[in-house]
């Protein structure tokens, strides 16, 4: 059976150079400031896309000041809650999430979930990358998928939050490699941090995440990376896709940002043209190029469709994975 999650659209509004805005930084910002609000601990998936939309926007001079709360803990679903009900009506509020979140609220059977809140652009899509640490028993990605193959449960593997991308990736290549995936040994953490340090120090056989919070170890020798999760290899980086192993899986994480419920049609209007002028800014395409991100803008109707039709598909994934 073919795992492979259905192609994610990809809408993007810079087609050519003549489209990258100029620097606004010498005229008054288009937002004076814009509250910040990120689910998941500092050092993470979210919180780098957050820092690096205040990067890329004050730098172009679309945002004049951003401030930041961080909420962490089980995928989004201890933040999610606080922003929904503390942040309901407030204009120029912007919270991080994406596929993650919905689902963590699957496998939790959270109450409040990504439905709730009001969605503004999707920004950008990452490829799952299959590490070991360098230190580790194993090395290439043959001995790995033969430790699978002979016992899913004496591999521990670390990644982010239960029911989150990493967590499916792992449920598809045991179920691909013609394990059961309820066995998978899967170590949840509430960061990027804690992850890596697990795996780093020997605590976990594996790791999964997203290229850019592994590349600072891969690129010191600390980790080894195996396989992408993607439909393509990442650009820059000589690493083959589980397809190209012979495994037929593919997942991708995708991320955007969203407003507080209750805002009217012109706040919310504000939004998408603040995020809308930040994709297309130099600043912007800079970020993405540096940190491998590929670019999946998507902003209104076919975002709203699109997200709807992604949690339809992971409830039914989780399902099939034993885990919702």
């Amino acid at each position: 059976m073919h795992l492979s999650k259905r192609d994610f659209l990809s809408f993007s509004a810079a087609a050519g150079a003549s489209l990258v805005l100029p620097t606004r930084a010498q005229n008054k910002p288009l937002i004076a400031s814009i509250n910040m609000f990120v689910p998941a601990a500092p050092g993470g998936g979210w919180d780098g896309t957050a820092r690096a939309i205040e990067r890329a926007a004050k730098a172009a001079g679309l945002v004049g000041n951003m401030q930041f709360e961080n909420v962490g803990g089980a995928g989004g679903m201890v933040g999610l809650p606080r922003f929904v009900n503390q942040r309901k009506g407030q204009a120029n509020t912007l919270m991080v999430g994406g596929s993650v979140m919905i689902g963590a609220g699957i496998a939790n059977k959270s109450p409040v979930t990504i439905k709730d809140v009001t969605p503004i652009a999707r920004l950008t899509e990452e490829a799952g990358v299959i590490v070991v640490p360098a230190s580790g028993k194993i090395k290439t990605w043959k001995e790995l998928e033969s430790a699978l193959k002979a016992n899913p449960k004496a591999v521990s593997v670390a990644g982010g939050s239960a029911g989150g991308t990493d967590h499916l990736i792992l449920g598809m290549l045991i179920k691909a490699l013609g394990k059961n995936p309820r066995e998978a040994a899967y170590v949840a953490f509430a960061g990027g941090g804690p992850a890596n340090a697990a795996i780093l120090g020997g605590q976990v056989t594996a790791g999964i995440s997203g290229w850019s919070e592994f590349e600072e170890q891969i690129k010191a020798g600390r980790m080894i990376p195996l396989a992408v999760s993607g439909k393509r290899r990442i650009p820059g980086v000589n690493v083959p896709t589980l397809t190209e192993l012979g495994v037929n899986v593919t997942e991708s994480n995708w991320r955007g940002v969203f407003a507080p419920p209750g805002i009217s049609a012109p706040q919310r209007d504000a939004m998408i043209d603040f995020m809308t002028k930040l994709n297309v800014s130099a600043q912007w395409r800079q970020e993405l190029e540096t940190r491998k991100w590929t670019d999946a803008f998507m902003t209104e109707r076919p975002f709203e469709r699109d997200l709807t039709k992604d949690i339809e598909e992971k409830i039914v994934l989780m399902k099939e994975l034993g885990l919702a």
